[in-house]
Parts: C-alpha cells; structure tokens; sequence
C-alpha cells in the first residue's frame, strides 16, 4: 500500500456526461482533469463499443474544452461541443463513425449553449444568445458599456441547424424568454421547451414556464407555468395520450425539496407523482415508454419506472447514481457511480442491474490505502431518523480510539453525503484520514434523501434544529469512545460553511474550524449572491422587511462573532457570485475586531469552487496543516 499526496488527489481525472448510443452498443462520455493548470480546462471525448470489443479510444484531443455528447437517431454520428477553434467560445461539431472525421458544423459568434439532433436527419436544435450586432461593435469601441439592469440580457434563444445547407436559422417565437432546456417527443413530433423570464439565477427560476414547438410549421404553444427551478424534461405516452414530466421544487419551500410533476397534454391536469415519498427525485429520463427516475434514496440511490400508479423501483445502487443515459426502449443503461473504495466510473447494464464497470479512470488509485468507512443510524434529540458516514483513520479500528474528530458538514443543504469515496480536492474525509483523523460526515435534516418534508423543515430555520442533528451525532462517537471530545474540528464549504460558522458561536467545544465560501449573513446574501430569493428562503427574511432586527439576523453567525473563541480558517475565491466575497470579509472584521484568532486566504480568480491546480493543492496542505496544529496529540 502507498500513501495518498495532494498531488495523486487532484491531477486525477473524472469522467462526465456518458452519452449510450442508440443502439445500445456505442458509449462515449467526457474526460475531465480534476485541476485545471491554464486558462481553460481541456478536456476529451472517449468513445468504445460496449457490445463488441469494448476497447475505449480517444475519439478527440486534449487541447480544447468538449462537451454535450449526443447521438444521432442511427448511431453513426456523434455530435458535441467544441471551443476548438476559438477558445471559450463553442461551437457544434460532427463526428462520422465512418471515417472519424470531425467538422465543426457551426461558427456562431456568440458560441452554442446545448444543442439536440432531431429526428429530422437533417436538423439539430440549438440553445445560443444572439450574436454581437453592429451597434454592439460600436458600443464596444466607444466604451459607450453602461449596463441598464433588465435591458439588452444575455439570453439563451431557440436556434435551428440545417446540416444541408449549414445555416442557422432563429424561429419568432416565445416572445425573447431565456431556453433553458428542450425535448423531442419520443415519436419525432414537437419540441418541449422549459423557458424562464430572463437567465437571472435570483428570478429566473421562479418564471418557469412549458412550451410545445413544432419544427415542421415553426409555430409554438405556450402550456402555462411550472414550478421553481424545473429541469429534468421527459415525455412519454400514456393511455390517455402524451404526459410531459420535470422535476421541480415542491411549492411553497423555493429552497428544498424536489417532485416529479406530470402533465397531460389532453386534460391539462398537473400533479405531483412523487408526493409523500421517503425520498428525492434527482433526475427524469425519458424512453419510449415509462420513463426512468432516479431517486436519491438515504446514503444510496434508487432508480424507478415511473408507471400510471406511481415509482416502481427498480434497482438500488450504492451511493450516488448519476448522469444516466438510456437507450429508446430503456433497456439499457449507463451512469456515472462508484463504490466506498473505488472512485467514480462509468457503469452499463440493463436498468434492473447489476451494473457492470467499463472504465478505469483512477488506476493510481489502486495501490493507495483508504480508512474503514460504514453508515451511522441514529436519531435527533426530537426522534427524527437520521443517517451519515464515519470513516476512520487509515489502518485503524473502532476499538483504538478515541481519535481527533473532524465534522465536514455537506453544503445545499439540499445535498446529501452518499455511500461512495469520499476523496475530493477539498478537505475530504480520505485525505483527513489519511493523517490519522476520524471523519463523521454528517446528513441533518434540510438535506437530499428523505423526502420533502426532511428537506423543509430548515426553512427560515438554518442552524437550529439541523445544528441540533451534527451535535447529536457528534454526541454519539465521543460515547462510543470514537471521538476524543478533547480534539474535536469542524469544517464545510459553502452551507456547510455557514454551519461551521455557526458552530464556533453556539459553543467553545471544537478546537478548529474551516469556513470555507461560508454564509456568515443570510440577509446581506439575500441580497448579493446570485441566488438570492433561495437564500432569503432559508434565511427566513430579507433587509428589505421593515426595521429589524430580522429573523435571518438571529440565524446569521455574524451576530454571534463576538462569542467566537475556535480558531477558525477561512478560505474563499475572489470571483464567488453564488455566495459572493463580502460574506468572508464580512466575519474577518468581525473577528479581528474581537482579537479572535483566525486565518484568511482569498483565491485569486476563483469561483463558489477552486479550480486551479496550485490552489486546490494550497487548500489540502492548508486544512490539514491547520487542524495538524490544534488538533493532533
């Protein structure tokens, strides 16, 4: 066995997007870098037959970002996104099974957004903003870029390729409202398009609405609205005629808790197909006839048929199952997952399983040694069930505790820790283990996995009873003699940033603490970041409701800084806009107004995720670093 370094954690590669062709038999899905080390991050496409050989080649180079891979409806040809020609801007390109050609079949100057080939031979569809004018030219020239809020958006418009003659044609339709995502029907009929307001993440996800397009005649129907942050369209045919399905937030919560909503095109008739499960839809995929369902189910996944009388499950899978891909018929599937020691790879089979392994991303990771990892099953102080992981330090047992515990607290909160390897460029449990910490990654009510109810009950609620939930289990491994509750961290990123935040105000009880892209002011990120009608949700108010002080002011770990006395690090990127940078400088003044001890690192160019190479490695050494020192005996 040999060790694991900060370099094997993040020059690895994942993979992303299969794409089973038609047929059943040809697969391809993209490879990633875990890093990226220029500019842009490059990316590949590789391509096998599953059916036959199963060798897998790389169907494109390394030297651009690709992505988006879709089949044509006979499995010759492969069409995806390439920046090729023009870094940071995509285009569509082609590539003919027959002679491995690759073309570029667009040159929109604005790039392609997504794209779908249809069952026209003849035609794709295409998601893109419309192309520099003139007068933008000039505008550019003259500086003359004053930004009037609301006027000349970017959005994403329907667009039509015509592989015969190579031109791009837009359809007068939908009024200007942003695509957001598109569907044919399974028969080659109309187009389902899901559209909102303008591309604005704070508004634009509660404006949603359906649409029928037809391409033959060009003319299209507005079906009315669905709710917040729908995604995930799928049609399939019933016995009283076509249904249109996504998945959506359930109403009122905006900040949790997701449903399958079903439309008859027939009757209008809309309902949730998902109510009162113990679970969460994550993603609909549609066939020719039922379509599939994938359910994050507790610490595992649940993939379904969805039939007339509701979800019949049909197989359950450990840990996460995501990004499946289907043949028509349903028959077989593909999908990214892995397995408590074994990273992230593309699995196929038919979708009763079992799945089989058809890649090998991570062989380095073969010889490395990994700690004990195993569920907890336990109940909140209010009889709530309630699940997470304990993994331990490496070549360790149970019995030769207690050891330093460090609590890494999931962000969302809706999201989840799953059964699966827990190895990542942030401070994840593997690479804490590997220094000899206990990890207990905690799942607290408000998060994926439970169903609705689970997932609301933090609404304008945050740090009360899902604080409660962590605390509870943390309770639970110093009794077992797991955790000694005299080295006691706690960490997370983004809302697990907030909840480490929270921790070091509530008690004195940990030692350290990393906030990393952390909620330190519900109200001010309310009214900054990107999501903000989510967050005011959370949060429970907003500043604009009259003289505070406010509830999101008593849920907000900036009111309780002066009680601070952990030493806590802080890591955030520069160019955060989902939680935005004044949240950490925000608590840094506070702090160093207090003289509590602290540390902040800001990351230059940087986003809600690190993505730099250099900087993913300072994040590792940092954190561990940082607990190595408050921490270890």
């Amino acid at each position: 066995m040999t060790g694991l370094t900060a370099e094997l954690v993040v020059d690895g590669r994942v993979p992303r997007t299969p794409a089973l062709a038609p047929n059943g038999r040809l697969l391809c899905y993209v490879l990633s870098p875990t890093s990226q080390t220029g500019d842009h991050l490059d990316t590949s496409l590789r391509l096998a037959d599953i059916g036959g050989d199963g060798v897998w080649r790389r169907a494109t180079t390394d030297t651009a970002t690709e992505s988006r891979p879709r089949w044509s409806a006979d499995s010759r040809t492969l069409y995806f996104l390439s920046d090729r020609a023009e870094r940071g801007t995509a285009q569509v390109h082609r590539l003919a099974l027959t002679d491995d050609l690759v073309i570029a079949l667009t040159d929109w100057r604005a790039g392609i957004i997504d794209h779908l080939p249809l069952a026209d031979p003849d035609l794709v569809a295409l998601l893109a903003e419309d192309e520099p004018t003139e007068e933008d030219a000039r505008r550019a020239r003259d500086r003359d870029d004053a930004v009037v809020v609301g006027e000349r958006e970017p959005r994403a418009r329907l667009r039509l390729l015509d592989l015969r003659t190579g031109q791009v044609t837009t359809p007068d339709v939908l009024d200007g409202r942003h695509v957001v995502e598109l569907r044919q029907r399974p028969d080659g009929g109309p187009l389902a398009l899901l559209t909102r307001a303008g591309a604005d993440k704070d508004y634009g996800p509660r404006t949603g609405r359906l649409h029928l397009f037809d391409p033959a005649t060009g003319t299209a129907e507005d079906l009315g609205p669905v709710e917040a942050d729908a995604h995930s369209l799928a049609w399939w045919p019933g016995e009283d005629g076509w249904h249109l399905g996504c998945i959506a937030l359930t109403p009122p919560v905006l900040q949790a808790g997701t449903a399958v909503f079903d439309l008859a095109l027939g009757s209008r008739a809309r309902r949730n197909r998902t109510a009162g499960l113990p679970m969460c839809p994550t993603e609909l995929h549609q066939t020719d006839a039922a379509p599939l369902v994938v359910f994050a189910d507790g610490l595992n996944t649940t993939l379904a048929r969805l039939d007339p009388d509701g979800p019949a499950a049909l197989s359950r899978h450990p840990g996460r199952l995501d990004a499946l891909t289907t043949t028509p018929a349903g028959t077989v599937i593909a999908a990214l997952t892995g397995a408590r020691y074994q990273p992230t790879n593309v699995h196929a089979g038919p979708p009763t399983g079992p799945l089989r392994k058809i890649t090998d991303i991570r062989p380095e990771l073969d010889g490395i040694a990994f700690g004990s990892q195993r569920p907890l099953a336990y109940r909140a102080a209010d009889g709530l069930d309630l699940d997470g992981l304990l993994v331990l330090p490496v070549g360790k047992s149970a019995s030769d505790g207690p050891f330093p515990l460090v609590t890494i607290v999931h962000g969302g909160p809706y999201d989840r820790y799953a059964d699966r390897l827990q190895l990542f460029w942030f401070p994840s449990a593997q690479w804490l283990a590997t220094a000899g910490y206990a990890v207990f990654l905690p799942n607290p009510r408000g998060g994926q996995g439970h169903g609705h109810e689970f997932a609301a009950g933090v609404a304008g609620r945050v740090g009360r009873e899902e604080w409660t939930d962590i605390l509870t289990g943390i309770d639970l491994l110093v009794a077992e003699g797991i955790a000694d509750p005299d080295r006691l961290g706690i960490a997370g990123g983004s809302h697990g940033g907030f909840m480490a935040a929270w921790a070091i105000g509530q008690t004195e009880r940990f030692r350290a603490a990393l906030v990393s892209a952390g909620v330190t002011d519900w109200g001010m990120l309310a009214a900054t970041g990107e999501n903000g009608q989510f967050e005011a949700a959370l949060g429970g108010s907003t500043g604009w409701d009259g003289i505070g002080p406010h509830p999101h002011d008593a849920v907000s770990p900036i009111s309780f800084a002066g009680r601070v006395r952990t030493p806590v690090l802080i890591l955030h990127g520069a160019q955060d806009t989902n939680v935005p940078l004044g949240q950490a400088v925000y608590f840094h003044r506070a702090l160093r107004h207090f003289g509590a001890e602290h540390e902040f690192v800001i990351y230059p160019r940087e986003g809600h995720s690190i993505r730099e190479r250099h900087h993913q490695l300072d994040v590792l050494r940092r954190t561990r670093a940082w607990f190595d020192r408050r921490l270890r005996p």
